[in-house]
């Protein structure tokens, strides 16, 4: 008897099986450029809805992992059908698993970014207000959260024991210790930097290293940019040991510095004048009212010293520009007014000639030489 009709007709079942196992790929690949163009953005538009942004949030964070949630599923029940393939094979079981575990520890992580905007609407309505500084922090502390516990339980799907993995790391502790002495004292600098909070993000400090804003700060170090628009990196163990300046915590802002007047000044006068520009100062909108001098000090060789000092309300630089140069335009008035003129520094010129010194001040007179010469 011919049997060969038997194996004809196991050639056909094996090509409908390869023939459904593409079918299932290609239906799942339509599938998922649907949700991508269609599904999605409907979605979207009923979370855009909503009175918090929180579902939106969650949306975006999981929107590609959920497009390659779809091709793994795909794959399953593709392979299935697939002849030459074994999909109850516990490996593979264990391979879809993880794959899945690594999809929800994409979405979590994505989702973790925008914890600064659930921090900000935190301090909003909470009374106990959360320091911007602890921001990247606890944004890297539930990243690093997240990535353990993915590992962990991936590695109990492939049958590792945590347990002692964990055991082993306690035993390993000491010599990493001593291998990562740098990498401790920054992470120990940057923890002393958030409980003592000697400054927060965006504030204008001054240390002996550098001076600059506040853009960053991780668990090894600080990024500062100064003023040159370039970013310094310090190493958290340095800047806790440094003294820190910090300009954004001033309540207000000094103006202080000595103002000469000609020794020829009648004494009227320079009482007169002294008591306008106290008087402008005191009733300036912009000056703080609590300490203000403005003071006739010292004699000194060739001026009268007074000396003018005082703050702004304003702690802003460009704004404390302003109003200094408002006030010592007004000072010129002043002065202008009552005819009293600001001490020019006498100069002392010498001027030698083969050996011979002369000394005139202000003056330059020349000194005829030995030769006779005109």
């Amino acid at each position: 008897m011919d049997w060969s009709f038997l194996k004809q007709l196991d050639d056909f079942d094996v090509l409908k099986s390869i023939a459904i196992t593409i079918g299932i790929f290609f239906v799942f690949s339509i599938f998922r450029k649907i949700f991508t163009k269609y599904i999605f953005k409907l979605i979207l538009k009923i979370a855009n809805k909503s009175p918090t942004s929180l579902f939106k949030n969650v949306l975006y964070a999981f929107e590609k992992p959920m497009r390659w949630l779809i091709v793994i599923i795909g794959t399953y029940v593709a392979l299935e059908y697939f002849p030459y393939f074994n999909e109850g094979h516990e490996s593979f079981r264990r391979l879809i698993r993880a794959a899945i575990i690594v999809l929800i520890t994409w979405g979590l992580w994505n989702l973790s970014s925008g914890t600064s905007e659930v921090f900000k609407k935190i301090n909003e309505y909470s009374d106990n207000k959360i320091d911007e500084i602890l921001v990247p922090f606890l944004t890297k502390v539930l990243r690093f959260v997240i990535v353990a516990i993915s590992i962990s339980i991936i590695a109990q799907v492939f049958g590792y024991d945590v347990n002692g993995f964990v055991a082993g790391l306690g035993l390993g502790g000491l010599a990493f210790a001593l291998a990562a002495q740098e990498v401790i004292k920054n992470l120990f600098g940057g923890v002393v930097i958030i409980t003592e909070k000697p400054f927060t993000l965006g504030d204008w400090i001054m240390t002996p290293s550098v001076e600059g804003t506040v853009e960053d700060i991780t668990f090894r170090s600080t990024a500062i940019r100064t003023f040159a628009d370039s970013v310094v990196i310090i190493p958290n163990a340095t800047l806790s040991n440094e003294p820190i300046t910090n300009w954004s915590k001033m309540g207000k802002r000094q103006i202080s510095y000595d103002l000469k007047i000609s020794s020829h000044t009648p004494k009227e006068k320079l009482e007169h004048s002294i008591k306008q520009i106290r008087s402008y100062v005191e009733n300036h909108p912009d000056i703080h009212p609590e300490t203000i001098f403005v003071n006739f000090t010292r004699y000194e060789t060739d001026s009268l010293n007074v000396m003018l000092y005082f703050f702004t309300k304003t702690t802003d630089w460009g704004e404390f520009l302003a109003i200094q140069e408002e006030i010592n335009f007004k000072i010129l008035d002043i002065l202008s007014k009552e005819n009293v003129k600001v001490a020019v520094p006498a100069q002392s010129l010498r001027v030698e000639e083969e050996g011979s010194v002369k000394r005139n001040p202000l003056k330059v007179k020349k000194v005829p030489s030995n030769k006779g010469e005109n």
